[in-house]
C-alpha cells in the first residue's frame, strides 16, 4: 500500500519547499485555497518525480477538511500530515485568521487522527508570534475548551477580539492562534501517544516567503535583524525540517514546539535582559 504524506498550504512557501524533500516513494497530497497555485504546485512537484495528488481546502470548512481526508485515504496510508494552511495579520480580520490558524487546525488534526498509520506523525505550523505577547495576554484558560467544544472556545475569542482596538486585534488574533497551535499540538501528542502517533509543531521565525513579503513594510526584516543569526530563514531552510520531522528518522520527536527561528526569541530575550 502506498504512504501518503497529506501537506496543507502545499501550493507555495514552506510547505511547498516540504513536498519538495519528501520521499518520492511517498504519494503527495497538497491542499490549498487557490487552486491557480495548486495547480503550479502540482506541476513541479511532477516535474522533480514526484507523485502528486492536488486537493482544494478550506482547513476552516470541517466539510472540506472530511472529503481531503476521504481522498488522501483513496491513495494509501496515511502516515505523515504536515499542517501549513495559515493566513497573517494582513489577510483579514481577527476572526477569520483565527477561524483558519486555530479552529483550521483542529479540523485537521482531529479528522486526520481517526486514521492515521501507527507511527505516523502530524506536523503543525506556529510561529514566534506565538511567543512575543506578555504571557498574561495568552487567553491560556480557554484554551481547555477548544477540546470538548471548539465551536464554545471560538465564541469566547470573539468576544474577547471585539473588546481589542481595531488596529490591533488582527496581530492579537494571529498571535494568540498560533500559541493555541503550539499548545493544542501537544495535548494531541498525549492523546495519541499510545498509538504510536507523533504530534508537534514547529515555530518559524521571518522566512522569506510570499506570505512575508505581501506584509509589504520592513518590519518582518526588522525582526528578522534581532535574532542571533540576523537574517531571514528560507522556504528551504524551514521545508527540509519539517520534511524531515514528518517523514525522517526524527521518530523519538513529539510534544513539542520547535523554534526554527535563527535564535530570534533567545536573542529577543537576551536584549530584555
Amino acid at each position: 500500500m502506498s504512504k501518503v504524506c497529506v501537506i496543507t498550504g502545499g501550493g507555495s512557501g514552506m510547505c511547498l519547499a516540504a513536498a519538495k524533500y519528501v520521499d518520492k516513494d511517498y504519494h503527495l497530497v497538497i491542499t490549498g485555497r487557490t487552486v491557480a497555485k495548486l495547480a503550479g504546485a502540482k506541476e513541479l512537484l511532477e516535474a522533480l518525480g514526484h507523485d502528486v495528488e492536488a486537493v482544494a481546502c478550506d482547513v476552516s470548512n470541517p466539510d472540506d477538511v472530511k472529503k481531503l481526508v476521504e481522498t488522501a485515504c483513496s491513495l494509501g496510508e496515511v502516515v505523515a500530515v504536515i499542517n501549513g494552511a495559515g493566513v497573517s495579520p494582513s489577510m483579514g480580520g481577527a476572526e477569520y485568521i483565527f477561524g483558519i490558524n486555530a479552529l483550521g487546525t483542529i479540523n485537521v488534526n482531529e479528522e486526520f487522527a481517526t486514521v492515521l498509520a501507527e507511527g505516523g506523525c502530524i506536523v503543525d505550523i506556529a510561529s514566534i508570534a506565538g511567543y512575543m505577547l506578555p504571557e498574561e495576554n495568552y487567553p491560556f484558560a480557554l484554551y481547555p475548551l477548544a477540546l470538548s467544544d471548539p465551536q464554545a472556545f471560538a465564541k469566547n475569542m470573539q468576544e474577547i477580539f471585539s473588546q481589542t482596538p481595531e488596529q490591533e486585534a488582527g496581530f492579537y488574533s494571529y498571535a494568540v492562534s498560533k500559541n493555541f497551535v503550539a499548545w493544542y499540538a501537544k495535548q494531541l501528542a498525549i492523546r495519541l501517544g499510545k498509538r504510536g502517533v507523533r504530534v508537534l509543531s514547529v515555530s518559524p521565525g521571518v522566512i522569506d516567503t510570499p506570505m512575508v513579503q505581501a506584509e509589504g513594510d520592513s518590519s518582518s526584516e526588522d525582526v528578522a535583524m534581532m535574532g542571533v543569526l540576523g537574517r531571514m530563514g528560507t522556504a528551504e531552510e524551514l521545508g527540509s525540517l519539517l520534511a524531515f520531522l514528518a517523514t525522517g528518522p526524527a521518530t523519538f520527536v513529539t510534544a513539542v514546539d520547535i523554534l526554527s527561528d535563527g535564535g530570534y526569541v533567545t536573542g529577543m530575550r537576551a536584549a530584555q535582559g
